[in-house]
């Protein structure tokens, strides 16, 4: 994505890792407009939020720019937060990545670390400049989740690139998965009829070779074709 500028663009490891797992990528544009929202959801069966290279506004939970605050773009911002209002609305199975856990997490009222290595005390590197695919630094994931049942055990690495993190987790969602600081790493929604789950690093990245990632996206396209239009 051209922040400040007019292109709008999505790496193909979305839409590969949808098709293999079963489904029918769609890439949306970015219409911030509440209409376009209600008239995608009457046709698509899920959605995912990806990942993006611009950072929530923190006006939107509250705070005001960190110094260390990326970029940001309203466009961006406000598309998802009509999609997620609409998928709420219609009951659809929701897949957030990266980006769109935070901005999953601020729709429901939750806030974010601005930037995790200046504002938690002992963190650990979230923004790694290593390989994308390269699993840079372990997970605890929470017995009884929705992640322990797709990954089988306690203990998994994960790749990751961001500098923002949830801070304050909505009341609505549950952790699904920590790292060594604290940081959650995953999260799921307090609901035993709408699938909504989330996770701030890239399974997109390396699926072909990674079980868990594509125990993800299947699962996720399993909800979505049990989704009615």
């Amino acid at each position: 994505m051209d922040v400040g500028g007019d292109q709008f663009y999505l790496r193909k490891h979305y839409s590969e890792a949808i098709y293999q797992a079963g489904g029918i990528p769609v890439l949306l544009p970015l219409i911030s407009e509440s209409e376009y929202a209600q008239q995608l959801l009457k046709t698509l069966n899920g959605i995912v939020l990806s990942g993006s290279n611009s950072d929530v506004d923190p006006h939107r939970y509250g705070q005001e720019p960190h110094p260390r605050l990326g970029p940001i773009m309203t466009r961006r911002d406000q598309t998802d937060l009509f999609l997620l209002e609409e998928s709420f609305r219609m009951e659809k199975p929701l897949l957030a990545i990266c980006y769109g856990i935070q901005i999953l997490n601020v729709f429901l009222g939750g806030t974010l670390w601005q930037d995790i290595g200046t504002e938690v005390k002992d963190s650990i590197q979230h923004s790694h400049t290593s390989p994308d695919d390269h699993r840079s630094h372990p997970v605890q994931v929470q017995n009884g989740s929705l992640l322990f049942s797709f990954a089988g055990q306690s203990d998994i690495r994960v790749n990751s690139y961001h500098h923002q993190g949830i801070r304050q987790l909505s009341a609505a969602l549950q952790v699904s998965a920590r790292a060594p600081d604290g940081i959650v790493e995953a999260a799921e929604l307090r609901s035993p009829t709408h699938f909504v789950f989330g996770v701030q690093w890239h399974p997109e990245i390396g699926w072909e070779t990674d079980p868990l990632s594509q125990k993800i996206f299947s699962f996720f396209v399993q909800k979505a074709r049990g989704s009615r239009l």
